[in-house]
């Protein structure tokens, strides 16, 4: 059990200084300070590969109780560089759990942080934007110059996979979509294990490959499709692979992005990219479908933005999907060549499962076939 006396300190760019109790990793740590407001699925955040770079904050007042359990990793291990939480359980119950949150965070070399005013620094973060931080057991270690130059670069690199990795399909009766068996291969900037599973359950023979590949690496591989993955940091910096998913738009390969990957989608295609003043993070983010008018309740995890200025649009695309709650672009269709995108998760572990149709929809255009969005 950690010692729940021993303190700990959260201070940012700012100057202000948070006091609270050290659990997890005996470590510091400094990041982008950023908060999700899921209230479950807080092994599926730690694990999920773009809060690299990031401390997270969980704006949901308990967090662990009921433990951990390595099915419900989204990744080979942790990315975040630290944890806040208002109270974490130290006695969880469930019939899954395999293991403490603190344990887990000790085995991860993660710091966290408890017993802090969560909404005061949520708030915070809301007027200021998101903060550069530090977690440290003496604040007098970590000086402003620190934090004011600490920036988050080269994250996709971290994140990807070494080698490619196969998953054959795995049809679900409940999910399969697929009349044949397709092979997709998924362009890895960060991705979550669910994305993979969802493909395979529909009948998809998935390879996941490093994001270091070209397009003649890919199309190598004679893909009836290539999914664009989610992953971390300022997606303008992905130059060398901007320039290769504009060649995968040039073959004509049916393409589907999906955060990052919808992101460098739009840059690939001459569009422009923003950051926000604190991003979408967590599992009740509305999104309205401007074909349907309807709107869907959806998992986000997103610093940056496409521009919906008409003049910075990406070439032969149109807004499909607009968040609810600020106006920013969460979908793009194309008309140029066979593709679609969205800033959301469609895979949504964990989160609500209302757009996980998006899967259907990227097999229905592998197939060559019409799909009607539900």
């Amino acid at each position: 059990m950690a010692n729940m006396t021993k303190p700990r300190f959260l201070v940012l760019e700012n100057g202000r200084v948070f006091e609270g109790q050290a659990f997890g990793a005996d470590a510091d740590a400094i990041g982008e300070v950023v908060f999700t407001t899921n209230m479950t699925g807080y092994l599926e955040t730690l694990t999920d590969p773009s809060y690299e770079g990031q401390i997270v904050l969980q704006t949901f007042p308990l967090i662990g109780n009921y433990g951990v359990n390595p099915k419900d990793q989204e990744s080979r291990k942790s990315f975040v560089q630290g944890y806040i939480v208002s109270q974490w359980c130290q006695s969880p119950s469930h019939f899954c759990c395999e293991g403490a949150l603190d344990a887990f965070l000790k085995a991860q070399g993660i710091p966290g942080l408890c017993g802090i005013d969560t909404r005061a620094l949520t708030k915070l973060i809301r007027t200021a934007g998101v903060l550069r931080g530090a977690l440290a057991d003496d604040p007098a270690q970590i000086s402003q110059d620190m934090l004011r130059t600490f920036r988050i670069g080269d994250a996709v690199s971290r994140v990807t996979l070494n080698e490619p990795a196969r998953t054959p399909a795995h049809p679900d009766p409940a999910r399969q979509t697929a009349s044949r068996l397709l092979r997709v291969v998924l362009w890895d900037f960060g991705v979550k294990d669910s994305s993979v599973h969802r493909l395979a359950d529909r009948g998809c023979d998935v390879t996941v490959v490093p994001s270091s590949w070209t397009a003649a690496q890919i199309l190598a591989e004679q893909p009836d499709g290539v999914l664009l993955s989610n992953g971390p940091g300022d997606p303008e910096e992905n130059t060398a692979v901007i320039a290769e998913i504009r060649k995968l738009v040039e073959s004509g390969t049916p393409i589907f992005g999906i955060c990052l990957g919808h992101q460098l989608l739009a840059l690939a295609n001459g569009g422009a990219t923003e950051k926000l003043k604190y991003g979408h993070r967590g599992g009740n983010h509305p999104v309205r479908d401007l074909v349907t008018g309807r709107t869907y309740i959806t998992s986000q995890n997103h610093g940056y933005a496409v521009r919906l200025q008409e003049d910075q649009l990406p070439q032969n695309a149109r807004p499909r999907y607009l968040n609810a709650n600020d106006g920013t672009c969460e979908g793009l269709d194309y008309e140029g060549f066979p593709g679609f995108s969205v800033q959301f998760h469609p895979e949504a572990r964990g989160g609500p499962r209302d757009t996980e149709f998006l899967f259907d929809r990227f097999v229905a255009l592998m197939e060559g076939r019409k799909f009607v969005c539900r």
